[in-house]
């Protein structure tokens, strides 16, 4: 059966995406922000786990369910419709 209600992510995926899009949406970045320093941010992020390993997962999860999106090498955030 389909279902149109976003794909929930396991909480500390969203917790990435919640540090991700702070960063992308209030910090200087109009044309998002590349792939290693979203990564340096969630490593750096006392609410998410250190690992390398871990960012690069949570980011791709992020970008297949449609949280994120890549234009030219750097993230963006979707922002859902109200």
């Amino acid at each position: 059966m389909f279902s149109d209600k976003p794909r929930s992510l396991p909480d500390w995926i969203e917790r990435g995406y919640d540090i991700l899009s702070t960063e992308i949406t209030e910090g200087d970045h109009d044309e998002g922000i590349p792939r290693s320093l979203a990564r340096d941010e969630l490593i750096s992020h006392e609410d998410f786990p250190d690992s390398p390993d871990d960012a690069d997962y949570a980011i791709d999860q992020l970008l297949n369910s449609g949280w994120l999106y890549e234009v030219a090498g750097n993230l963006r955030v979707t922002i859902p419709e109200e």
